[in-house]
């Protein structure tokens, strides 16, 4: 019975698949993490929707919104804050007879003004009782300022708090007219227990009373504030429906909720879309100053009166002393006043956000089916074809996402049913791996016996690879090799085992230096190095590595060798310098598997690795440590010292080319000597190449002298010989100014 229960087990497990088995238990995971909603996965969703709004923030729309700002120069010409409730009733005067709608204070007069004649009398009791009285008996400057309050449409803020705070003789908090449909909105809302408010003079007189408060999501960024809330038992508007609410007759309120939650508030007549709790989801547009006037301009008259007529205006500040800044979706510090703004003006332009109530559940659904494809197909199918499969899938749903959001203002997330899908396949093909990986292990123990195993591995691996051929492509090819190493291998005739190690040492420092440029080290000749750039992997800059390597290559030589004068000066022996000349060329060549069906290497093969093999000889020719061909030279040369040595046709070659060193990199190539030197080295060409010979020889000693510096000594002398010969044996009138080069 037993192994009849196994015999079955083992049959549905080979039937069903193992990797159906894991990413069916993945996506259980899944349903339930997305039905709990952690912190962090609200966040990325949160952050989704974010990227909307960064690609396609809420069109500019002319609506009658604007701040009044307590801004730096508003501070600098009145004063520091906070000013006297004198200067902000004149504000309120300025904004009533200019004709403003309303006017809503983004600030809290929780205080009396310190600033009022009784507080400063009682401030300086050195004045003399008469000055006092006088000073006294004066209005006070919340009064003045409940006046103007009184007297215009005024909206003032106050804040939830945290705790309930004691409030003595207070009434309780004035709230609006309000009306429900479909239930109490109390349990549903943003509570607070405890509210910070005006003093009595001013929160008696205020046409209107909104909260302020704006409560950044988990990451600090505002994407939605409370448009109305439960604050010591009293639901009260947010400072901006409470300015639309003033604004369109101070009727009352109406809040709508069905079974899940609140769903829309009705302010003048027009519905404003919430989320569940009441909040309202802030279409932003981009920052600009042109919704904000400066105070200081309302105060002294200065300001467009049409920029304030029939507007509603919020007063609040843009300084950064004062420290109301806030991290939105589209600026990380945004004023927190102009949030109050755009609030506004979201709801006015009606291009509203919303995320339906349907939308968690929608969401649920779309990753179990999307799970449930992948999970169907991936077996089935190769992986890459349903990778394809499942990529347009979720482009598909992207762009559903996105419409949604661009045409409707509805925030559906498909992010999570993405990520959750893509998770589920590479978790399925890393099970499917490790199915491959046992049977190539298998593998490996039948065809070790009879290949190498690193052949095995690429057998295994890339079998597609072992073929013989290439593909032709672009490359730039280097060439190194040791000058003067019959020399150096005499001093180790009788120490053949440090001759390989002093090759070691030469070669470890220059095949790096190859390396962390991109280069692909061909193949060592003793002590030469072949490498080249582009192939395997592209590389865009090739020419402009392999030079930067050449250049690395010599600094790292030089270093070496002054460890060696060290050792050899320790140890009481001769001590010759490690040189090595170097030959680049760029052009395209074939690049692949080449060799025979017995053996071959991965290698380039074409004429521009045969100049580039004969330039390198042709360093010693010119006495400089690297020589260039002309492809190479074009597409380094505004970044790169360069200096033109000849135009030569190197042997077993028909064709000419202009050759060049290099001097060093941009560093040099901003020197005024080296950018003399290649204007009189350019001179120096025309001449000589023009047969004019006293004249290259004048340029050729100016030359000298500016040159001192580069070490060029001898490719000058190289010159200096050659004009003097022709100036005995001038060459034949068609001479092509080509140089034959005898020796490789």
């Amino acid at each position: 019975m037993n192994d009849t229960v196994k015999t079955r087990t083992i049959f549905l497990a080979n039937k069903f698949g193992i990797g159906r088995v894991v990413g069916l238990i993945l996506l259980a995971l899944f349903v339930t993490l997305r039905v709990w909603d952690p912190g962090p996965l609200e966040v990325l969703r949160l952050k989704t929707f974010d990227f909307y709004q960064v690609i396609k923030p809420r069109a500019q729309k002319q609506v009658p919104v604007a701040i009044i700002d307590i801004d730096e120069e508003s501070l600098n010409a009145i004063g520091q804050w906070p000013w006297p409730r004198t200067t902000l009733a004149q504000l309120v005067n300025q904004v009533s007879t200019l004709g403003g709608a309303v006017i809503g204070f983004d600030v809290i007069f929780a205080e009396s003004d310190r600033l009022s004649p009784g507080a400063l009398a009682a401030h300086y009791p050195s004045l003399d009782p008469v000055t006092q009285r006088r000073i006294a008996k004066l209005p006070s400057n919340d009064l003045i300022f409940s006046h103007a309050i009184k007297r215009f449409r005024t909206v003032v803020g106050l804040s939830g708090y945290h705790r309930a705070l004691e409030h003595a003789s207070r009434t309780p908090i004035p709230a609006p007219p309000l009306g429900t449909l479909g239930g109490d909105p109390k349990p549903m809302l943003l509570g607070y227990p405890g509210a910070v408010r005006n003093i009595q003079e001013i929160e008696s007189v205020a046409a209107g009373h909104g909260v302020i408060t704006i409560k950044p999501e988990s990451d600090g960024i505002v994407r939605r504030v409370p448009a109305i809330l439960n604050v010591q038992g009293t639901i009260l508007p947010n400072l901006t429906i409470e300015m639309l609410r003033v604004a369109t007759g101070g009727g009352p309120l109406v809040v709508k909720r069905d079974e899940l939650g609140l769903t829309s508030i009705v302010v003048g007549g027009v519905e404003i879309p919430t989320d569940e709790h009441g909040q309202f989801w802030i279409h932003f547009a981009p920052h600009d100053r042109a919704r904000y006037l400066s105070a200081k301009d309302v105060l002294n008259g200065s300001v467009d009166p049409a920029l304030i007529a029939n507007h509603l205006l919020v007063v609040g500040t843009s300084a950064v002393g004062l420290h109301d800044i806030k991290a939105t979706p589209i600026d990380p510090v945004m004023p927190g006043v102009e949030i109050h703004a755009q609030v506004l003006e979201t709801i006015l332009s009606q291009s509203y956000l919303s995320r339906p109530a349907y939308a968690v559940g929608a969401e649920i659904v779309l990753a179990i089916a999307v799970g449930l494809l992948i999970i169907t197909i991936l077996p089935i199918f190769r992986a890459w074809v349903v990778l394809v499969f499942g990529a347009t899938v979720a482009v598909t749903l992207a762009e559903v996402s996105w419409g949604f959001y661009s045409n409707k203002g509805l925030l559906i997330d498909v992010a999570y049913p993405m990520g959750s899908s893509f998770v589920i396949y590479c978790a399925m093909v890393f099970v499917n791996y490790l199915r491959a990986e046992r049977q190539r292990r298998q593998i490996r123990l039948a065809f070790s016996q009879y290949v190498s195993p690193t052949m095995v591995a690429q057998l295994t691996q890339h079998p597609e690879n072992l073929v013989l051929g290439g593909m032709s492509r672009e490359t730039t090819v280097l060439f190194s090799d040791v000058r003067g190493f019959t020399a150096i291998s005499e001093l180790y005739k009788d120490d053949p085992q440090g001759l390989t190690t002093l090759m070691n040492r030469f070669l470890t420092p220059l095949s790096n230096a190859i390396i962390e440029r991109m280069g692909t080290i061909d193949k060592y000749m003793g002590d030469s190095i072949m490498a080249f750039w582009n192939a395997p992997l592209d590389d865009t800059s090739h020419a402009l590595h392999a030079c930067d390597a050449s250049l690395e290559m010599h600094r790292r030589l030089s270093d070496l060798n002054v460890v060696l004068e060290k050792e050899a000066e320790s140890q009481n022996r001769r001590f010759i310098p490690l040189h090595a000349g170097i030959g680049i060329n760029t052009g395209r060549c074939v690049v692949g598997n080449l060799g025979s069906d017995l053996r071959f290497d991965y290698s380039v093969l074409g004429d521009s690795v045969n100049l580039a093999s004969r330039l390198e000889g042709q360093s010693k020719t010119y006495g400089v440590p690297i020589v260039i061909g002309s492809s190479t030279a074009n597409l380094i040369q505004h970044k790169f010292a360069l200096i033109e040595l000849d135009f030569i046709r190197v042997k077993g070659k028909l064709e000419p080319e202009v050759v060049h060193t290099i001097l060093g990199g941009e560093d040099v190539l901003k020197e005024r000597d080296y950018q003399q030197l290649a204007v009189g080295m350019s001179e120096l060409f025309t001449l000589y190449r023009n047969q004019q010979w006293e004249k290259a020889q004048q340029v050729l000693e100016e030359c000298r002298k500016i040159g001192n510096g580069y070490k060029l000594d001898e490719t000058f002398e190289l010159y200096d010989q050659r004009i003097r010969a022709f100036l005995t044996t001038p060459p034949p009138e068609d001479w092509d100014g080509v140089f034959v080069a005898t020796t490789k």
